[in-house]
């Protein structure tokens, strides 16, 4: 007798909030189509998981400790030529979605969507692997991203989050540091990310330094140098 598990589609989680990849689990495996078979906190891990549980999809986030999204997906249709990668994650940057699907990633979602049109969105994906699905605003697609430092002009508080991304703060030492929200320092680095033209935390320090709004001796207190 067939296992029915085998009949499943299965997925691996990559966000490195726990209660939301708990959530997400949850969500995803009410529909009895999916099995969630595991879940990784930053990009290393996902690499690591990928090749050994051989998943049908992979979620996974921009904003994830380690190697960044760019990597990540790049590197998991390199160890997992089979699995479809979806990135779910709360930025709209077209230069980000772009780059996204340029590596390989098969729809980019932000994490605003419906349960309903999540759902949809696995089993379309599945489905159709080599088509490409987003849920990403008309004004997202439309908007041109700024040259290297010739963006909008960035506010007091996203400087002060910018020189502790450049120091290797995270988001949450960050929100402790400044006295916010880690949901804020979020929404901060998405707006530092559109402005410069950056895709990750480590690109937007470099363009940063690039454009001379922070200084690598300077504002890099702890070791000098931005984190690699």
């Amino acid at each position: 007798m067939t296992d029915p598990d085998e009949r499943r589609i299965r997925v691996v989680l990559a966000d490195d909030h726990t209660l939301f990849r708990d959530g997400l689990a949850e969500l995803i495996q009410t529909d009895p189509a999916f099995q969630v078979v595991g879940q990784a906190a930053d990009g290393d891990k996902v690499l690591a998981l990928v090749p050994v549980l051989r998943p049908d999809i992979v979620i996974v986030d921009v904003e994830m400790p380690g190697p960044g999204a760019r990597a990540v997906v790049s590197r998991l249709r390199q160890v997992c030529p089979e699995a479809t990668v979806i990135v779910l994650t709360m930025h709209q940057n077209s230069r980000i979605v772009q780059e996204l699907l340029d590596c390989g990633a098969a729809a980019y979602l932000v994490k605003n969507i419906a349960r309903d049109q999540l759902i949809a969105a696995l089993h379309a994906v599945h489905q159709s692997p080599r088509n490409v699905l987003l849920s990403v605003s008309r004004e997202t697609l439309g908007r041109g991203e700024p040259a290297e430092g010739g963006g909008r002009p960035l506010s007091a508080r996203e400087m002060e989050v910018l020189r502790l991304t450049a120091d290797a703060y995270s988001n949450s030492q960050i929100a402790t540091r400044l006295g916010i929200t880690e949901a804020t320092v979020k929404r901060h680095l998405s707006n530092i990310y559109a402005k410069l033209g950056a895709v990750s935390r480590v690109d937007s320090v470099r363009k940063a330094m690039a454009a001379r709004l922070i200084n690598p001796v300077i504002d890099s207190g702890r070791n000098g140098r931005p984190p690699e």
